[in-house]
């Protein structure tokens, strides 16, 4: 199975001047745990996860007042829609991260997690059984 076939094409990008609380409000409503951050003027593309808000509330910074481009990590590791899922999942285990941004011909395509491999690697959840 390929990246394609796992991965969202519904992303929420943000812009650099958003506060962490405006992000984490639009992550926490859309249930996703990053963003794409867009900032021509740093070199394009990033990504804001979840760990880095949570990295700014844990050092007691404000999320009112920080602003998304100091938390972006911009040497994005990017993945191509067609590598396969162990590729994708080699990528994140050697990163150390959750997620990967999909390029397709220089544009973002979409956002792969762990959470998305694991749905195309393990089977559905059954109903539990009747004691």
């Amino acid at each position: 199975m390929l990246v394609r076939d796992a991965m969202s094409t519904v992303i929420l990008t943000v812009g650099p001047a958003h506060t962490l609380r405006q992000a984490a409000a639009l992550m926490s409503a859309r249930r996703i745990g990053a963003a794409v951050v867009l900032d021509p003027d740093a070199g394009g593309i990033g990504i804001l996860t979840e760990r880095d808000i949570l990295n700014s509330i844990g050092l007691g910074q404000n999320p009112d007042t920080e602003r998304t481009h100091a938390h972006t990590t911009t040497d994005v590791v990017f993945a191509a829609p067609t590598w396969t899922l162990e590729q994708a999942a080699r990528a994140m285990a050697h990163g150390g991260f959750r997620h990967l941004v999909v390029l397709d011909r220089g544009e973002v395509a979409g956002i792969v997690s762990v959470r998305d491999i694991i749905r195309c690697w393990a089977p559905a959840r059954e109903p539990a059984a009747a004691l």
